[in-house]
């Protein structure tokens, strides 16, 4: 189911004296970014786009600009004072840890594959065991795997057949998330000769021969053709056959009476408990579109799928038994709620509700057991509590968890079997990993990963508060901060948020972000409209044209620090990645006297022109279409690209982009940068750095991990003023 889902030791004016030129260079450092006199008319209005020309990365003036911009990047991050202490705290901390697991999928003949990571690995291995106290055995280390390229590979798929005796790999070299596919003889370590690449969706689902699975396949590797996302098709393979020779299952041109749009990203899946095939289409709008087909209708030349969810169903997700679908849903209950229905005469208008729509919190969790359901309730998206309904019960139980938990994700093997685990954590607390015995009804716990121990955060103190925006709705805003910080307006202050795809931010344990606090500064986390801190009305709250809520909260968040007495705007740092561009990006420029630093990280910073990158059409059902007149005024509305103003005193400014990136190309970051660097009237620094090896994050290795993380802490700390 869906789970709503260092040590500077100079003062600041130090740390600007001690700083190299291009440190502090401001307004002026765009270094001739090329340019031209573009302008469009967009829903009634002329549009100027100077910097268009940055979109073009194969030109060799445009690559040019990016590599002297990243130089001087590089060299002014690199001298700020502290950045080395920041990663060598961060090795250190690495290091308290013999291992971190992560990735885990278990079998239900209990096969657990698993990444781990040590403090001498640069990524994750997969490794295999019998059970949770089996004896685990290395599968393959994505260090040993060449393709001529060069490039770093890091593991982005895991798929075990149902049995566990064979097990996909993909592999995807510096950030792309472009996998290639590989099938493994798990017992003896095979690795069958043929390779599958363009698998960035993959999605592999085994069908029960333990022999043949589904994938979907990009039609092109380029990460720089428009139309690389666009018809990507489902097929079927045969293990230890041509690829070349797979049979087309599912797409737009296969499948023409489903009206599967260009941009949709199609899917099928084997279900083992119902023993059906499931086909998706998919973008980044929640509500599923779906069809089903007995499992025997794969050998048919054209599946005749029968509907099973359209979007107007506003079904979220679902899980399914031999005989009945369950139903995650916000239809009628924004807080969301589960129904049951027939799986062969599926009636959402007579659905039973089997778990009601919570008054006060929100459902975040469901999964199916042989000893009924297990669902968790979200209260503000900060703390969370597991319930236990027996499937012909009345009456959910509350089960007491062995601590508070911010953070609490539900999995099991399915309404067959017994097993239900969860994994809890905190702002201050780590995660750790329980199996439940409903019998018993305890706790055993079955934390995979290493304990360690972070003494510098035993004095931190939360505090979850309810901030006031620009109308009235109150925003919820978690600080955590060393006790005894003095509230004299003088904290170096980090707010973190997102606000998109209603994805919320639960509490988590990172001992890296806390290095904030361990400097003496307040860490605040915004759980901003947009995601779904609050439900799918809070997702809905900001995004398209109500996605102004989303910076506006932001904003309220750091004028409620001003007014409590917890800091100042010259010691407010605001960070966010990905579509949490958008906040940091508008916030900034909505405010810019608010705040003393921003640091967008691959963000989208200017989604206007999103819909015309290979990743912006499956991103429309979020941001809205240029096509559409309201949500074409309201994709402007959102773009801090085009809302920055000559002569404007404009925080100091960290902006970076992924030369790899599949999800926002860096010619989004890169204008905006320049933009920036041209408009400004404060002096400050406005950096841009684009990382040639890297793209979304996602596949980073963990040095790349760390040393992203020290840029982004030091230069907060070196604009607010931090020790």
């Amino acid at each position: 189911m869906r789970t709503i889902r260092f040590s500077a030791t100079l003062c600041l004016s130090a740390l600007l004296l001690s700083a190299p030129d291009s440190v502090i260079a401001g307004g002026k450092a765009n270094m001739d970014a090329p340019s031209a006199s573009v302008v469009e008319t967009l829903c009634g209005e002329k549009i100027a786009d100077p910097y268009r020309p940055l979109e073009n990365l194969k030109d060799p003036k445009v690559a040019a600009w990016y590599q002297r911009q990243s130089d001087r990047a590089r060299s002014a991050l690199d001298a700020i004072p502290g950045r080395n202490e920041l990663i060598a705290k961060m090795v250190e901390f690495d290091k308290r840890r013999q291992e971190k697991i992560f990735d885990l999928s278990i079998t239900d003949n209990d096969g657990y594959f698993y990444l781990k990571q040590t403090p001498a690995d640069e990524t994750g291995k997969l490794f295999f065991r019998k059970g949770f106290k089996g004896q685990e055995r290395l599968l393959f280390d994505p260090a040993t795997f060449k393709d001529g390229s060069g490039g770093n590979f890091v593991i982005s798929e895991v798929a075990p057949s149902l049995d566990g005796s064979k097990v996909v790999i993909g592999v995807s070299p510096n950030g792309s998330e472009n996998a290639i596919l590989l099938v493994m003889e798990v017992e003896t370590g095979q690795i069958y000769p043929e390779r599958i690449d363009r698998g960035r969706f993959a999605s592999p689902s085994w069908l029960p021969d333990g022999n043949s699975f589904f994938y979907n396949r990009l039609n092109t590797g380029d990460p720089l053709d428009r139309n690389r996302q666009k018809d990507s098709r489902v097929w079927l393979h045969v293990v230890g056959t041509d690829p070349a020779t797979d049979r087309e299952i599912f797409s737009r041109t296969h499948d023409p009476a489903l009206a599967i749009k260009a941009e949709d990203i199609p899917s099928v899946v084997y279900d083992r408990k119902s023993g059906r095939l499931f086909a998706f289409v998919g973008s980044v709008d929640p509500r599923v579109t779906a069809w089903q087909a007995p499992a025997e209708a794969v050998g048919d030349k054209v599946i005749a799928w029968k509907t099973l969810f359209r979007p107007e169903d506003e079904v979220y997700d679902f899980s399914a038994t031999k005989h009945d679908l369950y139903i995650f849903t916000p239809k009628n209950a924004p807080r969301f709620k589960v129904v049951k229905t027939p799986l062969d005469r599926p009636d959402l208008a007579s659905a039973e509700t089997v778990i009601p729509e919570p008054k006060e919190a929100t459902l975040s969790g469901l999964a199916l057991t042989s000893k009924g359901i297990f669902f968790s309730e979200s209260f503000n998206g900060v703390r969370e509590e597991l319930y236990h309904l027996e499937f012909d019960g009345k009456r959910p139980e509350k089960i007491e968890t062995p601590f508070e938990a911010g953070t609490l994700a539900i999995s099991s093997k399915g309404f067959d079997h017994p097993e239900v685990w969860t994994i809890m954590g905190g702002w201050n607390h780590d995660f750790r990993r329980f199996r439940y015995d409903a019998g018993e009804k305890q706790f055993i716990d079955e934390t995979l990963s290493s304990k360690a121990s972070f003494p510098e955060y035993d004095n931190l103190e939360v505090r979850e508060v309810m901030v006031p925006s620009h109308d009235g709705v109150k925003v919820p805003l978690s600080l955590i901060y060393n006790r005894g910080v003095a509230m004299d307006g003088k904290n170096p202050v980090l707010i973190y948020g997102y606000g998109a795809y209603g994805n919320g931010i639960t509490p988590f344990f990172s001992p890296s972000l806390l290095l904030w606090t361990h400097k003496g500064g307040i860490l605040a986390v915004a759980h901003v409209r947009g995601g779904g801190e609050l439900g799918d009305d809070w997702h809905k709250a900001g995004q398209k044209t109500t996605k102004p809520n989303t910076w506006k909260d932001l904003i309220a968040c750091a004028e409620f620090l001003v007014r409590e007495g917890y800091t100042s705007p010259q010691h407010i740092a605001i960070n966010a990645a990905s579509a949490g561009g958008i906040l940091v990006g508008r916030a900034m420029t909505e405010r810019p006297d608010l705040f003393a630093a921003a640091m967008p990280q691959v963000g989208v910073l200017n989604a206007v022109r999103s819909e015309f990158s290979p990743n912006g059409p499956v991103n429309v059902p979020e941001f809205g279409t240029v096509k559409n007149p309201a949500e074409c005024k309201a994709l402007i509305e959102m773009d801090a690209y085009l809302h920055l103003r000559d002569g404007v005193k404009y925080p100091a400014a960290l902006i970076t982009a992924g030369m790899n990136d599949p999800r926002v190309p860096a010619w989004q970051p890169a204008k905006f940068a320049a933009r920036l660097q041209e408009a400004t009237a404060s002096g400050k620094p406005v950096l841009f750095f684009t990382d040639y090896k890297a793209g979304h994050g996602i596949g980073d290795t963990k040095t790349k991990q760390f040393e992203s993380l020290a840029d982004m802490l030091s230069f907060g700390l070196w604009q607010t003023g931090g020790e």
